[in-house]
Formats: C-alpha cells, structure tokens, sequence
C-alpha cells in the first residue's frame, strides 16, 4: 500500500498518512509523495478543500526514528530542508482552506504538520505532543512559530520544554485547535465541516488564508494596506457577485470558487 492515500470527491482532497503500523511516522518516501499530493491540490481547480488524517489509531507520531538509524541515514538538515519545511510551507501557501482531522496521537513534526493547518478538529481521544526534548531536539516543522502564537508564550515553552500529552479536550480549552469531537461523532462532523468548506467561496477564503500569514509578520498599518488590496481583489470575483445577487434574491447562494 502507498504511504499517502489519496482522493478527490466532492470538491474534497482527502489526503490519508498511511502507514499505519508505525502510527503514520513519516519517512522520505511519505513527506516526499506529501508535498505531491499537497501539489496536486493546489493545482486541481476542481478541489476546493482538502482533508488531512491519519490510517488506524493515531494521526501521525512525526519522524520514524528507524530511519534516522538505518544504514545511509538522512541528516537532519535533509529530513527538514526537504521533508517537513516544503510540507508546511505547501499547507499555508496552498490557496484553499485545510483541515486537520487528528484522529489520534499527533506527536513531534506530526503534531506541527496538524497545528500549522487552517483548522484543526480532533477526536476527543486524540492528543498533542512536542515529543522532540525527549530525545534532546527543539521543536522542528513550525513548531516554535505556530504554538507560541496559538496559545501564548508561558505555555508554548512549558509545552516544548516539558513534552507534556495534551489531550484533545485541553488543546481546545487553550486554543491549540478549533474544536473536539465525541469519537463516536468525529468523523461525520469533520465531513460535514469539509463539505461546508468546499461549498463556500474558495476565492475568498483563500485571501482571508493569505491575509492571516501576513498578520505574522505586518505592523497594523500595513496589514489594513493589504486588507484593502485583497478585498479589491475579492471584490471582482464571481462568487461575490453570486453572494450578493443571492442576498438580495432571498435564496442560497452557489458558489463556484472562482
């Protein structure tokens, strides 16, 4: 079976770590066909979401370890230069919404990979882990960008430093994700969450998604410049001229993500 399944229905990129024996550890192989299919969605018009899980229980323990020991190993500047910093880098430049659907365990680069996505919805047995002081690294695949801006600078260091197991419930209360589900519940409503978002006018949310990584790095004034120069742009897109003809119409708009 390939390390990364993958498939496209209802305007859906469902992209599936698959190697599920080793909780869906990453190795060259996988981060490699990764960023293919994180290509593939950037460049098909006809998907307009994607979806990003896990095979088996957990979404992805992040380095298969046996890798780093194997004969001929990849160093650590090959594993992140050409591994996990393309994949981050493709998920925030990728101009459509996606979502992390973590079904399980999320630990080391796969706890960043899920945390760097647009939304993150877990299963509420699911857990976060930055595993790397365990082993005597720092936080790699965005850590030290995404979380302390996510959830604060005291417990972004104590969660980094300490490797504590947050479990999904947690993570919600601190704003680490968006929002838990019952497992029982978890899958129906991260496909309609997905369903939601491929329906909706990709266009737009792609500028919003833009806009947010500029907010990083832009003084508030320049950030007001780009909020201009983006709603300009979005402002002659079809689907906000269907958006207003539809309000005003008094029925439900339909979106063509262009």
């Amino acid at each position: 079976m390939p390390s990364i399944l993958f498939e496209i229905k209802d305007n859906i990129g469902y992209i599936t770590l698959n190697r599920p024996d080793k909780l869906n550890s990453f190795n060259r192989e996988m981060a490699l066909l990764m960023q293919n299919k994180l290509d593939e969605c950037a460049s098909v018009k006809d998907i307009r979401c994607v979806y990003i899980t896990g095979a088996g229980k957990g979404f992805s323990a992040g380095q298969d370890l046996a890798e780093l020991t194997s004969n001929n190993p990849p160093t650590m500047t090959q594993i992140l230069s050409e591994h996990y910093n393309p994949i981050i880098d493709k998920i925030r430049k990728l101009p459509k919404p996606v979502v992390a659907i973590v079904n399980g365990v999320a630990a080391g680069a796969g706890a960043n990979i899920a945390l760097c996505c647009d939304i993150v919805i877990a299963a509420q047995s699911a857990s976060f882990i930055q595993a790397f002081s365990k082993i005597g690294l720092i936080p790699d695949s965005g850590g030290t960008y995404f979380l302390p801006r996510l959830i604060g600078w005291q417990k972004a260091s104590a969660i980094a430093m300490l490797g504590d197991k947050i479990g999904a419930d947690e993570a919600e209360r601190m704003g680490m994700i968006y929002k838990v589900y019952r497992d029982e519940e978890f899958y129906d409503n991260a496909n309609k969450l997905v369903l939601q978002l491929a329906q909706m006018p990709t266009k737009g949310l792609a500028l919003t998604k833009h806009a947010l990584n500029y907010s990083f790095t832009n003084t508030y004034e320049q950030q007001l410049e780009l909020e201009d120069k983006f709603q300009q742009e979005a402002a002659l897109s079809y689907d906000y001229r269907e958006g207003v003809d539809a309000f005003l119409q008094k029925r439900l708009p339909v979106f063509k993500g262009e």
